[in-house]
C-alpha cells in the first residue's frame, strides 16, 4: 500500500434495489440489503442494511423502514445518501484520524435517465466521494462473468435484479442494443403475495413472500430437481387468525408465469434489434444470465426453450455485477465505457 493510497480509498458499489454490495481491495466487504430504518419524529436514521431488514414489516408507528431505491433508481434521496454513507463506514469500522478521499465506481441501470443519473452522482458526492464514475449494469455483469468486452464479438447479457431486468448486447466495449424493463425480482415477490391472498386467502408480508420465492420459486412446472413443499405462515383473511399452509413449487411457477413472460418478451425484443453480424455471434456464444433473479429455478431452461439458444448462468450470479464493477474500478483509466 503506497503512501498516497492511504489518502485515497477506491471502492466499487453495486447499488441495487434489493442489495448493495461494496468492493474494496478486490474483496466484497459489504453485502447488505438496500433498506434503512428511520425515526418518524426526528427523521434520524436508526438502522441500515440487515438490521433495518429485520425491522421491515414489524415496526410500530415511531419507526419507518424505507427502501431508498425503486426500480433500480434512487427514489428517496435523503435515505439513499445516508445508506451509502453508513455502508462505506462498514468497510473499516475503526476510527481514523482523518477521512480518506473516496474514488467510486457505481453501477446504474442501462435505461436510466439523465435526472436519475444525476441523483446517483449527487448521492455519492454527498456521501463523501471526490471522484465518481458510473458503469452500466449489463456491462459490469459481462466483465464480472469474465467476458472480454473489448473484442469485436457479440455477447448477450441478461441481468435480472431486484428492480430492473437489463438485457444488452455488448461488443467492442460498448452496449450495441439494450432493453431495460422495470420487471424483476420485486415483481416476483409481489406476485407471490397476490397469489397467496387470491388462492389461499392468506395474507403474507413482503419478507415472507421473499422467503417463499427463495425456497420454492420456480419458472417452470416440470423441474428435474424439485424443492420440497414449503410451510407458509400468515394471517387468515376470513378469520384473522395466524395459520400455516404448504405450497409447492408448481403453484409458485404459475404465480410467476405472467411476469416471466414479460421478461421473455423483452429478450425477444432485444434479439430483434440486434444487428445481423452480432446475431450470428450470439447464436454461437448463447445468452449469459446474471443477477439474483437468475437463480430462480428453471429460468435458464425456460429462456433457452423460448429463444432456442444456449443459456449460461454466471457462477455467482448475485455478485457478478459487483465483481465487474470492481474490475472496472481497477482499470478505470483504460476502460472507455466508464461514464465520468
Amino acid at each position: 500500500m503506497g503512501f498516497f493510497d492511504f489518502f485515497t480509498q477506491e471502492i466499487a458499489i453495486d447499488l441495487g434495489t434489493a442489495n448493495t454490495l461494496i468492493i474494496f481491495n478486490d474483496k466484497v466487504v459489504v453485502d447488505e440489503p438496500s433498506i434503512v430504518a428511520t425515526d418518524r419524529a426526528s427523521g434520524k436514521i436508526i438502522a441500515v442494511g440487515r438490521k433495518a431488514q429485520q425491522m421491515h414489516g414489524k415496526t410500530h408507528e415511531d419507526i419507518k423502514t424505507i427502501r431508498p431505491l425503486k426500480d433500480g433508481v434512487i427514489a428517496d434521496f435523503y435515505a439513499a445518501e445516508h445508506m451509502i454513507r453508513a455502508m462505506i463506514k462498514m468497510i473499516n469500522p475503526g476510527k481514523r484520524l482523518f477521512q480518506p478521499s473516496l474514488k467510486m465506481v457505481i453501477c446504474i441501470p442501462s435505461g436510466i435517465t439523465e435526472v436519475e443519473k444525476r441523483a446517483v452522482r449527487d448521492s455519492a458526492e454527498h456521501a463523501g466521494a471526490k471522484e465518481v464514475y458510473l458503469i452500466h449494469e449489463p456491462m459490469a455483469a459481462a466483465i464480472g462473468i469474465g467476458i472480454d468486452v473489448e473484442e469485436p464479438m457479440g455477447n448477450m447479457i441478461i441481468d435480472v435484479g431486484g428492480g430492473t431486468s437489463e438485457i444488452a448486447v455488448i461488443a467492442l466495449g460498448g452496449i450495441v442494443c439494450n432493453k431495460s424493463i422495470r420487471v424483476a425480482g420485486d415483481d416476483f415477490t409481489s406476485d407471490i403475495e397476490d397469489y397467496m391472498r387470491r388462492q389461499h386467502n392468506i395474507l403474507v408480508g413482503e419478507r415472507s413472500a421473499e422467503r417463499i420465492k427463495i425456497e420454492v420459486g420456480a419458472a417452470m412446472i416440470d423441474l428435474e430437481d424439485p424443492p420440497p413443499d414449503y410451510a407458509v405462515h400468515g394471517r387468515d383473511l376470513m378469520t384473522g387468525i395466524p395459520k400455516e399452509i404448504h405450497v409447492s413449487y408448481q403453484e409458485i411457477s404459475q404465480a410467476l408465469d405472467k411476469t416471466i413472460a414479460k421478461i421473455e418478451e423483452a429478450i425477444l425484443n432485444a434479439l430483434e434489434m440486434t444487428p445481423p453480424e452480432l446475431s450470428a455471434d450470439i447464436y454461437k456464444t448463447g445468452i449469459y444470465l446474471a443477477g439474483g433473479g437468475s437463480m430462480l429455478r428453471g429460468l435458464d431452461k425456460r429462456i433457452s426453450l423460448k429463444t432456442k439458444l444456449p443459456v449460461h448462468v454466471a457462477d455467482d450470479p448475485l455478485r457478478a455485477v459487483a465483481r465487474g464493477t470492481g474490475i472496472a474500478l481497477k482499470n478505470a483509466d483504460n476502460f472507455q465505457f466508464l461514464i465520468r
